[in-house]
């Protein structure tokens, strides 16, 4: 029987939470009924266990992500759309930094395709119709940038350029700059 109040959108939203608090690789049912002060069994009736509830934790982020990005990206076109974009996650990594390592988090085809990655995999390619990039290549960029914006994110976020000027804003500034020169000027297959 479900404990009164619990609901599998609440136990999904204080596991993002606790995720934020104490790293999404520490994110379990039994850390969950600890939160609630329940007993782990009783938390069965909304999840099947802990890969379901990362899976759920990684669906609410990519949610949550696809959202703010779109609403960044209305509008906006080449190099506005572009640093909208990467600002959208490296702020959401800034602000949540559990949701931002699970909406990495390995899905399933099935899951994956019906998962708001899809839109945010859709907005990436609408900001590079703006730099006129047609297939192969479009897909080559896409895997640039979320490599660069990753790359960058996580070693900020783990005080990799906390050490050493110029600042890291300034770096990102630069970064995004020639991300959009490289766009505009992508190079011919051979």
């Amino acid at each position: 029987m479900a404990r009164a109040g619990l609901t599998t959108e609440r136990l999904v939203q204080a596991g993002a939470e606790l995720a934020d608090e104490v790293g999404f690789d520490q994110v379990t049912v039994s850390a969950l009924a600890r939160r609630f002060d329940v007993k782990v069994a009783s938390l069965y009736s909304h999840l099947r266990n802990s890969q379901d509830l990362k899976t759920r934790i990684a669906l609410l982020a990519l949610e949550e992500m696809a959202d703010r990005a779109a609403e960044a990206l209305a509008g906006r076109s080449g190099k506005e759309a572009l640093t909208a974009f990467a600002n959208v996650c490296r702020d959401y990594a800034r602000a949540y930094p559990g949701r931002y390592t699970a909406a990495r988090h390995p899905l399933d085809d099935a899951t994956a395709a019906g998962s708001a990655g899809v839109r945010i995999a859709q907005l990436n390619r609408a900001i590079l119709r703006g730099y006129d990039l047609a297939e192969p290549d479009q897909t080559h960029a896409v895997r640039l940038l979320g490599s660069v914006f990753h790359g960058y994110i996580s070693l900020e976020t783990a005080g990799g350029f906390a050490h050493s000027a110029p600042d890291s804003e300034e770096s990102w500034a630069r970064i995004l700059d020639a991300l959009d020169s490289l766009l505009r000027n992508w190079p011919a297959r051979p």
